[in-house]
């Protein structure tokens, strides 16, 4: 090389280095001055404030502002709080069993602990928690909630929920419970041939599980597998990169993370063996399932492995890193984000920062529609079949949630078929593996809710007294008085009917509380889910028909 360019080389790095150290010093100096003006104002707010203000609530209000502006899942904890974080790594605690994120700035359950009170309820993946023993849950952190939900066995809570599709929030009493959390309750084989694993969340444990599940499940001959990550609400990062290797192997990637730190930017591989590479795999996933799980169902899409069948996940892609802080209280922080293999990121925009959302709304050709997950981002499996990145993982066959029923609703909500089947059992024992619903059995259940008393109103009934209200107020006729007492006459006569008409999803309730009452939980999936879930009965049709199922991965 010759001296001149040389020198230009020298000169060049000598610019670089100067550039970057300035854009340093330029963040630290306005770091700095912030700072600054932060303590001027809390010691103004101290010395001149019409009442006297303790300096530590000014000083928590600061660090509590600060992370407003960040993910809903970056917290300050004070030491309770961060003991209540460890306890959810054990394998019980008392309260309802509910997991819940943060979603569009609301309280949202992921998804209700299986047999846990809240799931008996029928509180379901998605609903809005809105108030807590009638105190408002808006602005309250996640962890804030679980602190207030949790308590005694035998102890009661009161939830107050907002659910699309209905018009007014409705209220559940919910007393608690002991609540196990079980990794793999139940792994056997459906139609004598396809094994069925159930994965409620990923533990300590979870891989030895899951590879103990599968090598019984091959000694027995089977031809399938479906994994069914349905309501997990995620767990333990490092499981999910080893469940997702159970199937792949071959030390492919399974998860990327990355980070403004570098130190978070990693890739995590599959180990060099597959515990079951070839055996054709449904994975089950729906909107409960977060975080670990659809870092295990994003892997298994994006290699081809299996198909995905269900609902669209929650999209929780974030790693949170919880540093302890010199007064024993800890900073849990967002550090990173999810991104699948083929460059997906699981994090939905709408479960995202506001300091996201405050940086977009700064920017001079700004647009609402912005703020919105982009659909319109394409990326490619390894066969090159087309998956969006809108967040969360999209299923290769959508199956949609049930329509709502509100006999059903209402049912599930006083926990009437768990308490019939306490009954039920008291005088009709012994019940085995072949228990059938019969007419009899659905008499006993009518007699029953009427001993209860049991009522309900449905929405078109809310509404009807609010336009009869509203009707009263502003017209007072009596023909228009007379038409509406003729429509709630129809609407009685159609609730007379309702039971009918919801005869097989009332049998398929009752059945599930009843075997689960005399034969534990395990009783439930091979004799009422696999028989009932549209998720488990596609997946069935799907492995029976292998043609229509490399079709799937290949197309």
């Amino acid at each position: 090389m010759n001296p001149s360019k040389k020198w230009s080389v020298v000169f060049g790095v000598l610019i670089f280095l100067i550039i970057v150290a300035g854009l340093s010093f330029s963040f630290k100096d306005k770091l700095f001055v912030g700072l600054k003006t932060y303590q001027q104002i809390a010691a103004v707010i101290s010395s001149r404030y019409v009442d006297a203000v303790d300096p530590q609530i000014l000083v928590q209000a600061g660090i509590k502002g600060m992370l407003s502006v960040l993910d809903p899942y970056s917290e300050y904890l004070e030491e309770k709080e961060y003991q209540g974080l460890i306890e959810e790594t054990q394998g019980q605690f008392e309260g309802v069993g509910l997991e819940i994120g943060t979603r569009n700035q609301f309280l949202t359950v992921i998804s209700p602990v299986e047999g846990g009170p809240a799931y008996r309820a029928g509180i379901l993946a998605g609903d809005k928690i809105i108030k807590i023993n009638g105190e408002e849950a808006e602005g309250i952190t996640g962890d804030q909630a679980v602190k207030k939900l949790r308590g005694p066995k035998g102890t009661a809570v009161t939830i107050t929920i907002s659910r699309a599709g209905l018009a007014k929030p409705i209220e559940y009493k919910i007393t608690r419970d002991v609540i196990e959390v079980k990794t793999v309750p139940y792994h056997g084989l459906l139609d004598q041939k396809f094994g069925y694993i159930r994965l409620k969340k990923f533990t300590e444990t979870s891989t030895a599980e899951i590879t103990k599940a599968l090598l019984e499940l091959k000694s027995q001959n089977t031809t399938g597998i479906i994994l069914d990550l349905r309501g997990n609400p995620g767990g333990l990062l490092t499981q999910a990169v080893e469940v997702a290797g159970l199937f792949l192997g071959d030390k492919k990637l399974i998860l990327e993370t990355k980070g403004q730190d570098e130190g978070q930017n990693q890739k995590y591989l599959a180990g060099e063996k597959a515990v079951c590479p070839d055996l054709p795999l449904v994975v089950l996933v729906d909107e409960g399932s977060a975080s670990a799980s659809e870092i295990v169902a994003g892997a298994i899409q994006d290699w081809d492995r299996g198909v995905v069948i269900g609902d669209t996940t929650f999209g929780k892609g974030l790693v949170q890193t919880v540093l302890r802080l010199p007064n024993d209280n800890a900073l849990k922080l967002t550090t990173a984000k999810y991104f699948t293999p083929s460059g997906r990121c699981i994090q939905k925009k709408e479960n995202g920062s506001k300091l996201e959302q405050l940086e977009l709304a700064t920017k001079s050709d700004f647009k609402p529609e912005d703020l919105v997950s982009d659909t319109n981002s394409v990326f490619y499996t390894k066969k090159g079949r087309k998956v969006l990145g809108a967040g969360g993982i999209i299923p290769d066959i959508v199956v949609a949630r049930p329509k709502f029923n509100p006999l059903i609703y209402n049912l599930l909500r006083e926990d009437l078929f768990f308490e019939f089947a306490s009954e039920y059992a008291s005088s009709n024992s012994p019940i085995d593996q072949n228990f059938e619903v019969t007419w009899e059995t659905l008499k006993e259940f009518r007699r029953f809710l009427w001993q209860k008393n049991f009522s309900y109103q449905t929405m078109t009934e809310l509404q009807l007294e609010e336009l009869k209200k509203t009707a009263f107020e502003e017209l007072s006729s009596a023909n228009l008085d007379y038409s509406l007492g003729h429509i709630n006459q129809v609407i009685q006569e159609e609730k007379q009917k309702a039971f009918t008409h919801s005869l097989e999803e009332i049998k398929w309730y009752l059945k599930e509380a009843i075997l689960t009452h005399n034969l534990g939980e395990k009783a439930k999936y091979p004799q009422v889910w696999s028989k009932n879930h549209p998720e488990i009965k596609k997946a069935l049709e799907i492995l029976n028909l292998r043609e229509k199922y490399e079709k799937l991965l290949s197309s």
